[in-house]
């Protein structure tokens, strides 16, 4: 059985991976050239994703790479003094197994678990999609194949190609990501520094096995912004029209925009669908159920959605149509409690008012004060909250290989 996944970054290898251990023949089709190693940004691996990371042999790696940040000064607006906050006590409240890794190393990482067994076509891209499972590319000759996959990120050509005006059913949670490779100039060892402001967060880290630092930016906004998700000299624009005069410092990693810099930006945009699958063609991770980037847990939400995947269609021994319906009822609920997650992150994270900047830094202060054992105590009580993403299960999909 011959399946097409269309994205090489971290749902696709994770889906090809667990596709070839169930005996199914994999290519994998990506835009970029190449592996993206450039400009990526640190992402959360919760509980679930943890233990099928380990499932994959692989998870010593992706522990070895970890970024080591422990430490957070948090500079807030119109404050003297910073605060200090203990950045392992908080993600001890989050989750009982955690790892906060570069996402460029992660997909890298499931990439190589996968890559002996699995066909890679980089530079390329899917242009159509009949229901029978034809399929033509930008390069490639056209195929056939039994099962169609977009695991192509929150702005997926799949589902363009499938849904048509369908595809963009999207929920904007009212604010903006950003990310800039900068020199590491304050030598961040372990340690985050951060600017907090009402409705705006301006913060630089490293990790120990990179030459660069990251500085990322999020900011509200009550209405979307104008502006191309390609069209990055009006992204840049925007960007420094949010952050202009927060601090010294800040004006300065907003200066290495000027430059050949790494960047990212985009909207922090749920999607909404309630289903992801139509024919033969079913979507994975940001793909089909973007909870939301930076806020949601989409990465783990990702690994998790391409591991029941490729278990739903092992079990029903190929049957695409029995096993993506069985699919979406595993993972819907999982769904929708990302989203209302992310939604609260949201307005955490951003605070709108000087007194939700005063509380939110007071709280990570209170939380590094408290005893580790008590802080998990506390977090545990609340498995839908700050514990949602540990709640999730883990399926163990012990099915024989399709022949």
């Amino acid at each position: 059985m011959r399946i097409l996944v269309q994205g090489a970054s971290i749902a696709g290898p994770v889906l090809a991976y667990w596709l070839t251990r169930y005996g199914f023949d994999v290519t994998v089709v990506e835009r970029a050239p190449a592996l993206r190693k450039t400009g990526g940004h640190a992402v959360d691996l919760f509980r679930p994703a943890m233990d099928i990371t380990e499932r994959m042999g692989v998870l010593p790696r992706v522990e070895a790479l970890a970024t080591g940040t422990t430490r957070m000064t948090l500079h807030r607006e119109g404050a003297r003094r910073p605060t200090r906050v203990d950045l392992s006590k908080i993600f001890q409240t989050t989750s009982d197994r955690h790892v906060e890794v570069m996402r460029d190393d992660l997909s890298e990482i499931y990439y190589d678990a996968g890559r002996d067994d699995v066909e890679y076509l980089f530079g390329d891209s899917i242009t159509s999609i009949s229901p029978d499972g034809s399929v033509t590319f930008e390069h490639a000759a056209p195929r056939k194949f039994d099962v169609v996959v977009g695991a192509d990120g929150l702005h997926s050509n799949v589902r363009r190609l499938v849904f048509g005006e369908e595809a963009g059913q999207t929920r904007f949670i009212g604010a903006y990501l950003a990310v800039l490779s900068l020199p590491d100039t304050l030598g961040l060892d372990g340690q985050t520094v951060a600017h907090l402001g009402a409705g705006r967060t301006a913060a630089i880290y490293s990790t120990r096995h990179m030459d660069e630092a990251r500085a990322v930016f999020l900011f509200r906004r009550a209405e979307p912004l104008d502006y191309h998700h390609r069209d990055v000299a009006r992204q840049k624009l925007l960007l420094r029209e949010a952050f202009s005069g927060m601090h010294p410092q800040v004006d300065g990693w907003l200066a290495e925009l000027d430059g050949e810099r790494t960047f990212y930006f985009d909207s922090i945009t749920q999607l909404q669908r309630d289903t992801w699958s139509k024919d033969r063609v079913t979507l994975v991770g940001d793909a089909g159920y973007c909870p939301g980037p930076a806020v949601g847990g989409s990465t783990s939400l990702a690994v998790l959605g391409a591991y029941v995947l490729a278990g739903e269609l092992a079990a029903a021994g190929g049957d695409h149509a029995r096993a993506f319906a069985a699919y979406e009822r595993e993972m819907g609920d999982l769904v929708r409690k990302s989203r209302a997650f992310a939604l609260g992150a949201a307005r955490s994270l951003l605070p709108g008012s000087r007194a939700g900047v005063w509380a939110l830094a007071r709280g990570g202060q209170l939380i590094s004060a408290l005893p580790a054992g008590m802080t998990r105590a506390i977090a545990k009580l609340n498995t839908g909250g700050v514990r949602m993403h540990d709640s999730m299960q883990v399926k163990d999909y012990a099915v024989t290989p399709v022949g």
